[in-house]
């Protein structure tokens, strides 16, 4: 049980009758009916206990970097030139220093996700430390210390770095949630008559038992909300439509990041809001179109080089499984289907063909499943192994595809009994992007048939969550997290 559990129980005024709702650490419990506010807040304060451990995340990153620096630099320099000179390795250590705790502070290294994500958490160290090691040497260069530093030294000591720091926040985040429980975060849901919320780890309060309305004729009416709000990092109000001018108008002098439930913002997937001033004019954004043509050219770059080389690397494997396809009932090597891409436009996907010719299903109407007697045998190597799918590298260094994207669904393909458009129409919203080989759905194991209709909301919902934070640093570690579900139970 957490702390924050524990502080919980200790509630003033907790008669029978409770409004209150407290969850965490996967428990809940009831805390008080509040016919008083609670003086000191639900919950202790967090934000302070944040910035400690922010602070010996850099303690802890500094003596990590020095550290292996000296490790290595005595190990490199004692065992391989046989003499004891360390200066010129720390020297470059002390340089890189600041360069990396810089861009750590920057790019997201020390912040409120580091403690929940250690994943997210190791790619923002590893991200800052690599770009401070290629400032670190472009300087050089220029000023024409490059031959004072061991490359040797630098590159090893830098690799281990990484893997020391990836370590480390691995330790952290399972000890944050040890300690805090599965937050860092104090979270308030206010249900004020709008639609459920199902916040986990949040505190809930009911606004009407507890006597919190939003009124700015009534200071006491605010005193007792800010008593909730005490110790809050955040709070959502959920109320009727007719409430939610009223109850932002209240949350905006709380001092607090507020946030109001909005049915409608849901129902047309808005984005953001934007306000445009000469007109004052709000709208609600709910496209915001391709990607920032430098991201665009980055992932297009990164899609050659990739597809290309894999080619190049594979090329006596194609050859090989195409032979064994021909060998077998002398049909085509390859199967072609329109599917739909970027922007809904159609295109011919390219695979290795591993059913019988006859029976090949050219709109995708019916799934494959384990025992279907439509695949070859060595159909069931080649779609076991995901070996089918290799030639669709062609349509990546073609630009039909991407090496990382949503995968692209034949026209016929069925959840359950209907079309894969028609079980949500937020369906189409996933052909933003160019369609991919690999995607974080298939990584999160969403693949093969999709027998019910959540298999498609499960694969819908992790493609959207794609389109919406892609990085060139989250392609990379779907492309290593593919090679773990390339077997596969659903790979049929």
């Amino acid at each position: 049980m957490t702390d924050q559990v524990k502080i919980q129980k200790q509630a003033d005024n907790a008669p029978a009758d409770a409004a209150l709702i407290a969850q965490g650490g996967g428990e809940e419990l009831l805390v008080c009916d509040l016919p008083n506010a609670p003086r000191n807040g639900l919950a202790p304060p967090l934000e302070r206990k944040r910035l400690q451990t922010f602070l010996a995340m850099i303690v802890c990153d500094v003596a990590l970097l020095l550290g292996t620096f000296f490790m290595v630099a005595v190990a490199y320099l004692m065992n391989v030139r046989g003499q004891f000179n360390v200066d010129a390795t720390m020297l470059s250590a002390y340089l890189l220093l600041p360069i990396f705790l810089t861009i750590g502070l920057f790019n997201g290294t020390y912040s409120g996700s580091a403690l929940v994500n250690w994943r997210s958490a190791s790619l923002r160290v590893i991200q800052a430390l690599i770009i401070a090691a290629v400032l670190l040497n472009f300087v050089a260069f220029f000023a024409k210390m490059n031959a004072e530093f061991s490359r040797v030294a630098f590159t090893v000591s830098s690799v281990l770095c990484m893997g020391f720091l990836t370590a480390y926040r691995i330790v952290l985040v399972k000890m944050t949630k040890r300690i805090w429980g599965a937050t860092p975060f104090n979270r308030l849901v206010i249900e004020a008559g709008g639609p459920p919320v199902d916040l986990p780890d949040a505190f809930k309060v009911d606004a009407d038992r507890a006597g919190i309305q939003p009124t700015l004729d009534d200071p006491a009416s605010l005193d007792r909300l800010a008593k909730y709000l005490r110790n809050m990092d955040q709070v959502i109000v959920s109320c009727p439509e007719s409430g939610r001018g009223k109850w932002s108008q209240v949350l905006k002098g709380a001092g607090i990041h507020a946030e109001v439930v909005s049915p409608l913002a849901r129902e047309i997937g808005a984005l953001e809001i934007r306000h445009y001033r000469r007109a004052d004019l709000f709208t609600l954004v709910v496209s915001t179109g391709k990607m920032r043509l430098r991201d665009r050219a980055l992932k297009r770059c990164f899609d050659i080089i990739v597809s290309a080389t894999a080619l190049l690397v594979l090329t006596p494997l194609l050859m090989l499984v195409a032979l064994a396809i021909k060998l077998e009932d002398g049909g085509p090597v390859f199967f072609r289907q329109r599917r739909v891409g970027r922007g809904n436009h159609f295109f011919r996907i390219l695979k290795f063909r591993s059913m019988r010719v006859e029976k090949e299903d050219s709109d995708g109407n019916v799934s494959a499943s384990r025992e279907d007697d439509r695949i070859t045998r060595m159909g069931k190597l080649i779609r076991s192994t995901s070996i089918d799918e290799l030639p669709q590298l062609w349509s990546v260094l073609r630009g039909d595809m991407s090496i990382v994207g949503p995968r692209p669904h034949a026209l016929g393909s069925q959840a359950g009994t209907k079309l894969f458009w028609e079980v949500d129409r937020r369906y189409w919203l996933r052909h933003t992007l160019r369609p991919g080989i690999t995607g974080l759905a298939q990584v999160r194991g969403y693949r093969g048939a999709t027998d019910v209709e959540s298999d498609l909301e499960k694969r819908l919902q992790s493609d959207l969550e794609y389109l919406r934070d892609w990085s060139l640093w989250r392609d990379i570690g779907i492309i290593l997290g593919t090679f773990q579900v390339l077997v596969h139970d659903r790979a049929y």
